[in-house]
C-alpha cells in the first residue's frame, strides 16, 4: 500500500471475481453489490478462481489505488462456506494472508527461490 495511508479495515470479498475488472468495475462492485463505501480508509480485497492472484482496491487522497499479486505456484487460503458477501479481517491478518497462511487452517506457503525468470 502507499506508505502514509491510512488503512482502518480490510474486507475480503467471499467470492471470486472476474479479473478482466479494473478500478472502475471493482469500485462499482464494492458500492453496488457489497453495500460498502470504496472511498472509506479500507482495503478491499478480491480473488480469482483459481486462487492464485489477488487484487486490492483502495481510495488513497485523491484517487483510487490498485495491486496485484500472483502467486507462482501455490494458492490463497480463502474462506469457504460464509454467509455473508464480505469477511473483515485486521491489518495483521492480511498480512499473514499475503505471506501464505491459512488463517482458517495456519498452514503457510513454502518459500520458493529461482534463478531466472523464465
Amino acid at each position: 500500500m502507499h506508505p502514509g495511508c491510512e488503512i482502518e479495515q480490510v474486507y475480503l470479498c467471499q467470492e471470486p471475481v472476474d479479473f478482466r475488472k479494473a478500478i472502475n468495475g471493482l469500485s462499482a462492485l464494492v458500492e453496488q453489490e457489497l453495500g460498502l463505501n470504496p472511498f472509506g480508509s479500507a482495503l478491499y480485497v478480491f480473488i480469482n478462481r483459481q486462487r492464485n492472484k489477488l487484487k486490492v482496491l483502495y481510495w488513497h487522497r485523491n484517487g483510487f489505488c490498485l495491486w496485484l499479486k500472483r502467486l507462482e505456484s501455490e494458492k490463497f487460503a480463502w474462506p469457504k462456506g460464509a454467509q455473508e458477501a464480505t469477511q473483515t479481517l485486521s491489518l495483521q491478518e492480511f498480512e499473514w494472508l499475503l505471506e501464505g497462511f491459512d488463517l482458517w487452517r495456519n498452514k503457510p506457503h513454502k518459500t520458493l527461490y529461482f534463478n531466472t525468470v523464465s
